[in-house]
């Protein structure tokens, strides 16, 4: 009963409201907008600001500036045409530049000369080329592994190309890339033959050095002024020691006088077995293949690992004790 006597009343008054508005007149909105206009005249004494657009008659007519010719200001004041400085190389900033500017050049004369007649790899010049920790520091930036071994795909197809077809932008572009000393052009120097007939080899293996002296004999072999069975106890040791003579079958043919230091048995006896091989070749070069056969002409870089912090050798780790 209250919600619809409350409605009731409303009605009534919301009646006389709209009559009220709608009798009352309406300025346009021309007039509206003349009346909102500030004028300093209408408040005098103030600083008021008019909304008014155009020039008034004491200002006159307003001339616009002139056209500006940024052409003609470049050469006056000799400006930039860019705001920026823009980067020759699109590699500016990569974490390589310089690399990927080489590595992009040789990719674009791969596809150019790809097609090139090439010669087999057996024959082609043997080139020492540029390690990656030599790119690293030639450059002076982070190449990374994968990187490098991409590019120097590229640089062995490049140089296969044939030499009288090869173009010059391509051989100067692989010049950069090849080491100052060429390993390949390296030849040892041979071991001299004295005037007795001897041939001084050396070996080392681990902390072991042997000095062998080799010649033609009957086949006695003595070791710091010692028979080979009383220096060496082991078996093992006394054939690793002459294993050279016993592969090519020369062990009655020639005599060896050998002078080892430094290192235990086994490093003494691969060290003489190095010594030994490397004074045979000088006397018979044409061994050389059956010496590498059997495993003496290369020196054995393995060393004992050393000892890690928290660890009890090498590798071992402590034992574990749950309680």
């Amino acid at each position: 009963m209250m919600a619809s006597s409350t409605r009731q009343g409303f009605t009534p008054a919301l009646r006389g409201v709209s009559r009220t508005l709608n009798g009352t007149k309406r300025q346009p909105l021309e007039q509206q907008f003349q009346s909102l206009r500030l004028s300093p005249a209408l408040v005098p004494g103030r600083r008021c600001m008019s909304t008014e657009s155009g020039p008034t008659e004491e200002e006159g007519s307003i001339v616009a500036a002139p056209e500006i010719n940024m052409r003609e200001l470049y050469h006056r004041f000799k400006l930039a045409e860019h705001a920026r400085a823009v980067p020759v190389s699109p590699s500016y900033f990569s974490r390589t530049p310089t690399f990927n500017d080489r590595y992009l050049a040789l990719d674009r004369f791969s596809r150019t000369y790809g097609n090139l007649p090439v010669i087999p790899t057996t024959d082609t010049e043997r080139i020492a080329w540029k390690t990656l920790a030599d790119l690293r520091q030639s450059f002076g930036e982070p190449v990374k592994a994968t990187d490098y071994v991409k590019c120097l795909t590229i640089i062995k197809r490049l140089h296969q190309i044939h030499p009288e077809l090869k173009p010059n932008v391509v051989t100067e572009a692989l010049r950069e890339f090849e080491r100052d000393v060429q390993a390949f052009l390296n030849v040892p120097t041979p071991i001299p033959i004295d005037k007795f007939g001897r041939a001084l080899g050396v070996g080392k293996r681990k902390a072991s050095t042997a000095r062998a002296f080799v010649v033609e004999g009957e086949g006695q072999v003595l070791v710091n002024g010692k028979s080979l069975a009383d220096y060496f106890g082991r078996v093992h040791d006394r054939e690793s020691a002459v294993w050279a003579l016993h592969a090519t079958d020369r062990i009655d043919k020639y005599n060896v006088w050998a002078r080892v230091e430094g290192g235990g048995t086994t490093g003494q006896a691969e060290a003489l077995t190095l010594a030994i091989s490397k004074a045979l070749l000088a006397h018979e070069p044409g061994l050389k293949p059956a010496l590498r056969r059997a495993g003496t002409v290369t020196r054995d870089p393995r060393r004992v690992e050393r000892k890690k912090h928290g660890r009890v050798k090498a590798r071992k780790g402590p034992t574990w004790v749950k309680r």
